[in-house]
């Protein structure tokens, strides 16, 4: 947060002598020492006082919901959220009519958790007005306020209380918490999909996502969130594989996992909660497979999966097919995952303008020649080189008349 782009920013935002402080994510994730993305900063500056102060001292701003006071600052590319203090006056789920305010308390009690209410000034004064410090030390998961309230406010706030215990908690999740959730659980049919999916994803991703998983089934929300869940164990154990192979955690592949689905089921599941194209893609391959790498192959035949599937999705199948083994197999499964890196599947080096070349007219039949080709050279462990696969396909090429 002292980078050059972070202190032009602050310092155009107090050019009236006005305080604007860090707030939420960014102070949180600095107090525990982790990496910090994205900054948010808060003022008391109304939104179009903002707005001015950025472009006298020539930073473009992005009136971006400026209307619930927020600005976006740009410098250099990197987005600064700015959003002025403000309380509400009148709530309507996650709309709500509000007013700007210079009382930072009152800003504070409007926040989701207690960890997410503290400010900061840019020379490290620390504002903690709900008791968030010593929430986040404890790795405790508290909202600010009332739960149920503030759930009401934004029902999505019931989903990333389970993604911020998955993140930030330890021992036992707050009590509070989890009867307003299980109360409130059924009403999650009521976000939109893609909230629901960014939420389960970033949860997903978690250094320890089943603990929280079983928490969700046992307090009666995982039902509501992701019925499709089938056993967790599966999971668990994936989530070792990865760990013992420094794999970085993929939230499709940890899904595939989990879900108790076939491939109708995986493509209705992809629709439901609107997975992008890529993710549909990927989780429809790892659940039914065009074919599965295995320990039960030879090294030649794992090798041409390799090439048909690529590296991310074979990498992808075998931590789940490891995953599914006993730990007693896990010497050939191990040695099975560094395939790539060991025996490493050359680009075929033959091309369609290769074809074309020999006088083959363009059509079908150029298609039919390189698959003929590619088959000989697969066939042949992928051995021979350019020249050798040319002189296979000047064979394999209808003679010129």
């Amino acid at each position: 947060m002292t980078r050059h782009e972070t202190v032009a920013v602050m310092r155009a935002l107090m050019a009236d002598g006005v305080p604007a402080r860090f707030v939420g994510g960014c102070v949180r994730d600095a107090m525990l020492g982790r990496a910090v993305r994205d900054i948010d900063i808060a003022t008391a500056e109304p939104p179009d006082r903002v707005v001015a102060l950025l472009t006298a001292a020539g930073l473009k701003a992005i009136p971006t919901g400026i209307d619930h006071g927020t600005v976006t600052a740009v410098v250099d590319g990197a987005p600064f959220e700015i959003t002025s203090l403000r309380l509400d006056v009148e709530t309507f789920g996650r709309r709500a009519r509000v007013a700007f305010t210079d009382d930072w308390a009152a800003d504070a009690e409007r926040r989701d958790f207690t960890m997410n209410a503290l400010f900061c000034d840019p020379d490290g004064t620390l504002y903690d007005p709900t008791g968030g410090l010593p929430d986040l030390k404890a790795g405790r998961v508290r909202f600010v306020g009332e739960a149920r309230e503030r759930i009401r406010e934004d029902l999505l706030r019931l989903l990333r209380f389970f993604r911020f215990h998955a993140w930030y908690g330890s021992g036992t999740a707050d009590p509070d918490a989890l009867l307003a959730c299980r109360e409130m659980a059924p009403e999650i049919a009521t976000l939109s999909a893609e909230r629901i999916w960014s939420e389960l994803k970033g949860l997903l991703q978690a250094p320890a996502p089943v603990e929280v998983l079983n928490l969700m089934a046992d307090w009666d929300v995982l039902g509501h969130a992701l019925p499709e869940a089938g056993s967790r164990e599966p999971l668990a154990r994936l989530v070792e594989i990865e760990a013992k192979t420094a794999m970085d955690p993929d939230p499709v592949r940890r899904l595939s996992i989990l879900l108790d689905v076939d491939a109708a089921g995986a493509m209705a599941f992809a629709s439901r909660l609107r997975l992008s194209n890529a993710e549909a893609r990927q989780l429809r391959t790892l659940v039914t497979p065009p074919a599965r790498p295995g320990t039960d192959r030879t090294e030649a035949q794992n090798r041409v999966i390799l090439y048909q599937l690529g590296e991310d999705i074979f990498a992808d199948l075998v931590l789940l097919g490891w995953a599914a083994a006993s730990p007693a197999d896990d010497v050939p499964w191990e040695d099975l995952s560094s395939l790539s890196d060991r025996m490493p599947i050359p680009d075929f080096p033959v091309r369609g303008e290769d074809v074309l070349a020999l006088g083959v007219p363009s059509g079908k039949i150029v298609g039919d020649l390189l698959s003929g080709v590619e088959r000989w050279w697969i066939d042949n462990d992928f051995q021979p080189d350019r020249a050798a696969c040319l002189e296979q396909l000047k064979m394999a090429a209808p003679s010129r008349p």
